[in-house]
């Protein structure tokens, strides 16, 4: 990673960070609070809210569910309208772009879900590089992915598999997966993350859901 990308990327986890913290704070909710809501270490809060980890998609949606905020609204900062609609359409040009730095697994994320408000799948067009990330992912849930274009190599498990366009894959996403970009070019595929959630006191919610709930804009 160059020093302008490494200064993107600090200023990119330094902003998710913040708004991690300041809405915690707003909740009243210390890191152990946060952790046993997410499932997750508080270390590896801590780390985030520090910069001293990169979260992934994955587990800001759960974040976020915790919080009661889009997913988006960690990425970028964005407040999406409230509201439910029974049908959402995202054209080519209203995807909303985030911009990974170079070094991620992904180097961009276009979301062509983030209208529906009430949604239970979080999707995206995803391109990511040559690189393998520094380590695997795993967490609850499940996701689908159908390769777009370019070779891809996806391993899960400890097993490599080679795929390429128009190539569909469906996985439990508890077991150690991650992947790479084969070849000179990039790869970008359609990925849909459906994650089971954590029940939170005083709260009802379903037990699947994914992605960011109503977006509640006094809470921001």
């Amino acid at each position: 990673m160059n020093d302008a990308a490494a200064i993107r990327a600090k200023e990119l986890y330094t902003r998710i960070g913040e708004r991690i913290r300041v809405l915690r704070q707003e909740k009243d909710f210390s890191l152990s609070d946060l952790a046993r809501r997410t499932g997750f270490a508080k270390s590896y809060l801590s780390q985030i809210e520090n910069l001293k980890r990169e979260p992934s998609i994955s587990a800001l949606s759960q974040i976020a569910h915790v919080l009661e905020v889009d997913i988006l609204f960690l990425l970028t900062g964005e407040v999406q309208d409230s509201g439910s609609q029974s049908l959402t359409i995202v054209k080519k040009g209203e995807r909303k772009t985030v911009n990974r730095p170079p070094g991620s697994l992904a180097y961009t994320y276009d979301s062509v879900t983030y209208k529906k408000q009430d949604r239970l799948m979080e999707g995206f067009i995803v391109t990511i590089g040559s690189e393998f990330p520094q380590e695997p992912f795993v967490h609850d849930g499940q996701e689908l992915t159908y390769v777009l274009e370019g070779t891809h190599e996806f391993v899960y498990d400890g097993k490599s598999y080679l795929l390429e366009e128009g190539d569909c894959y469906y996985f439990d996403s508890n077991r150690p997966h991650y992947g790479r970009a084969v070849g000179e070019n990039r790869v970008s595929f359609w990925w849909c993350l459906v994650q089971k959630r954590i029940r939170t006191s005083g709260m009802s919610r379903k037990q699947i859901q994914i992605g960011g709930k109503e977006m509640r804009k006094t809470s921001l």
